[in-house]
């Protein structure tokens, strides 16, 4: 079994560089819905099984033409949500973004009693996020063909994809970035962590 991790499409908030993860936040801009077509597209030919998003508005407005175009209804999860911004949130100055992003890669480096100001911290995000997945892919165990796809968040997925599988490293996970519905693929292996990412948006593992 494999399981693609997507993040959402392009959102006015991302045009203007806000810092938005309350949910259930904005929709798709024109462009976001675009890109929403277009990974459908990409994943036409793919055996998709099931599709998941979060709570978010964006997660699910991009993961609807992927379920569509394969006959399924898209499955909302409570846990999928972004990483909290806390008192970050709404903001767009420079200051708010590093400070973010301090904490961010202390979190990738493993230091997850770290708390965003205000918000969460980095072992609440793995437990909720952890457990949401590790519950999506119970439903699904035993599946040698399948592929599931799960529509969520930048900052949490590379972090999530550190977590569960056996050869993402907190640099990679701290700093290479997923653009709007780039994705990060892992494939179910016999391995401590029991999953093996494949693929980076493009680049193979």
């Amino acid at each position: 079994m494999r399981l693609m991790m997507v993040r959402h499409g392009e959102t006015p908030s991302n045009v203007k560089h806000v810092l938005d993860s309350r949910p259930p936040g904005p929709g798709l801009t024109e462009l976001g819905r675009r890109q929403a077509a277009a990974l459908a597209e990409r994943l036409a030919d793919e055996p998709v099984v099931a599709v998941y998003a979060s709570v978010a508005v964006r997660a699910q407005e991009t993961a609807e033409p992927v379920a569509r175009s394969h006959g399924l209804a898209v499955e909302v999860v409570e846990d999928l949500h972004e990483v909290q911004c806390g008192d970050l949130e709404g903001r767009t100055d420079a200051a708010a973004h590093q400070a973010f992003s301090d904490v961010y890669l202390r979190w990738a480096d493993g230091q997850l009693d770290l708390r965003m100001p205000g918000g969460e911290t980095g072992e609440d995000i793995r437990t909720r996020y952890v457990a949401a997945v590790r519950g999506i892919l119970d439903r699904h165990a035993g599946l040698d063909d399948g592929l599931v796809v799960l529509v969520s968040h930048g900052g949490v997925v590379r972090l999530a994809a550190e977590w569960l599988s056996d050869n993402v490293s907190a640099s990679v996970a701290g700093t290479q970035l997923l653009a709007n519905t780039g994705h990060i693929l892992l494939e179910a292996r016999d391995t401590d962590k029991g999953w093996h990412c494949l693929e980076w948006t493009g680049i193979e593992f």
